[in-house]
């Protein structure tokens, strides 16, 4: 362990305050905390703890995503994603707030959908062998497959147990938000994880055309939900998973009601 300043200790040649959670993601975990055990005990106006409660998970979920990213390309050997601030979990440090964060609620809110959010940027020359550049793109997916994981276990250990109906309704959306998110991002679609994880293995001239298309992989992503025959198809995989993993239907179309407070 060295030292940048004075009693600064440095980790692998970064400042230890470049790890440190920033206070605008431990304020996401603390509304999701709150408006969860408000939930639970409906206090208050349980459609709009419901809400609060699923996009703070959202976002939080969002933030870990991206820091999954960023550790394993710091360890990799790229020391600039912690200079750009992407270790410290906030997420108006993952590219542009409206793409990163206001978008991906958006489609929350309107469609049931977990849109993959903001990006880190990695410096892929820092990074040596293709294996470590597919990890790098894999950490964000795994870290959302795990998450669905973690929640369908709660559900089905802790339904029945205690709480209100209105906060495992809205358990079981974050859940199926995961889910989606899981799929989507291991698409293998240009400028997605899923497309990245392939790209270090492509040929040259695949690889050049990739990255033509990169820049317009959110553009290629609704477009091909648009469809309906390939929309239709992500969809029914979707819920099959679901029902496999024993995600109620009916529980989850119940929360995504309830975030939609507006309407009721």
């Amino acid at each position: 362990m060295g030292y940048d300043r004075p009693g600064e200790p440095l980790v692998l040649g970064v400042p230890r305050a470049a790890f440190r959670p920033s206070p605008v993601f431990l304020a996401l975990v603390a509304l999701f905390v709150t408006s969860g055990t408000l939930a639970w005990n409906q206090v208050g106006n349980v459609r709009v703890d419901v809400f609060l409660f699923v996009v703070s998970g959202w976002l939080v979920s969002l933030c870990l995503h991206e820091y999954a990213h960023a550790v394993v390309a710091f360890r990799a050997g790229d020391r600039s994603v912690a200079h750009r601030g992407y270790l410290t979990l906030n997420p108006f440090k993952y590219t542009h707030p409206l793409l990163s964060v206001v978008l991906p609620v958006a489609v929350v809110l309107l469609g049931g959908i977990g849109l993959p959010g903001g990006a880190v940027w990695v410096d892929r020359h820092a990074i040596p062998g293709r294996l470590r550049h597919t990890l790098v793109s894999l950490a964000g997916p795994a870290t959302n497959v795990l998450f669905t994981l973690v929640l369908v276990a709660a559900l089905r250990i802790g339904t029945g147990t205690g709480g209100s109906v209105e906060f495992w309704a809205g358990l079981a959306l974050l859940a199926f938000l995961q889910l989606t998110a899981s799929v989507l991002n291991l698409l293998p679609v240009p400028g997605l994880d899923g497309g990245n994880m392939i790209q270090p293995w492509l040929t040259p001239q695949w690889r050049r055309m990739y990255d033509l298309f990169a820049p317009y992989g959110f553009i290629l992503l609704f477009a091909l939900l648009w469809n309906p025959r390939i929309g239709g198809w992500f969809f029914d995989a979707v819920f099959a998973v679901a029902n496999l993993l024993g995600l109620p239907p009916w529980l989850y179309a119940a929360g995504l009601d309830l975030i939609r407070f507006w309407q009721g």
